[in-house]
């Protein structure tokens, strides 16, 4: 059940990265939020079946660790949809 504090906690920082990030308006804003909490998540998971308790502060640490990988993930996707949009204005000349 401890592990919905991981989602609640990665979705929170997700949210923060997303507005961190720049270009923000060329993605989704729930995108941060849901790579964030499925960052959190997983290693939460991963920790408890590898046979981590709650009661040691690994798994607590990696639900505020886990979801920085949410920064590289939106600035990639960033870049990508902004190099893509400016491909298809040169496809269509309207730059």
């Amino acid at each position: 059940m401890q592990i919905l504090l991981a989602f609640i906690i990665g979705a929170a920082i997700g949210m923060a990265i997303h507005f961190l990030v720049p270009d923000r308006g060329t993605r989704g804003v729930a995108v941060g939020p849901i790579v964030g909490a499925t960052a959190a998540g997983l290693v939460w998971l991963v920790l408890t079946w590898a046979g981590v308790g709650i009661d040691t502060p690994w798994p607590w640490l990696s639900a505020l660790i886990a979801p920085i990988v949410t920064w590289p993930v939106l600035a990639v996707m960033s870049r990508l949809r902004v190099q893509g949009d400016a491909r298809r204005k040169a496809e269509l000349k309207l730059l």
